[in-house]
């Protein structure tokens, strides 16, 4: 068997000390923020950053890069499981559905933590976005046995807090 060979980038930054380090581009004004409180950018412990080529084998071993660090921080302790679902939901519906599994496009995933231990991923793509309630609820009915929405529904069960912006290409996770 040959080896599989995908573009993948971590880049870890520690703690950091100014809120440009964070990076983000500016938020969707049209879409509500998370309360200010939640993740103050003068406060942030940790971020890492992380682009891989949309291609569906590059997301486990993203995921188990990133989880290495996750399961370092300090306050994580019996959380590991709901936010290593949760990633590999929002990181594989962002290479399947919003970069259609083109490797030439690339998927981006930043995870900081602040003081109080609480946890933030943001996962984007290149994708053109989605109605997040246009997704039927996967529990009911004959959405059983569909093969759609199951992701959106475990990341809503596990996190404790879950906001799509810029139409449906970013999804932003907390778990605190």
């Amino acid at each position: 068997m040959s080896p599989v060979e995908f573009d993948v980038r971590i880049k870890y930054t520690g703690v950091l000390s100014r809120p440009r380090a964070l990076n983000m581009p500016l938020e969707d004004s049209s879409q509500p923020s998370l309360p200010e409180k939640d993740f103050d950018p003068e406060k942030l412990r940790l971020i890492l950053r992380v682009t891989l080529a949309a291609d569906r084998r590059a997301v486990d071993p993203v995921v188990q890069e990133v989880m290495d660090v996750v399961r370092q921080m300090d306050g994580i302790n019996g959380k590991e499981d709901a936010i290593e679902l949760s990633l590999q939901e929002a990181l594989a519906n962002a290479v399947i559905h919003g970069a259609k599994e083109d490797p030439t496009k690339t998927v981006e995933c930043v995870v900081s933590s602040d003081e109080e231990h609480s946890i933030l991923i943001v996962v984007r793509d290149p994708g053109t976005g989605f109605d997040p309630e246009s997704i039927p609820g996967c529990t009911v009915g004959e959405n059983v046995y569909s093969n759609h929405g199951r992701g959106i529904f475990l990341i809503n069960q596990l996190m404790d807090k879950v906001e799509f912006r810029k139409n449906g290409t970013e999804i932003h996770m907390v778990k605190r």
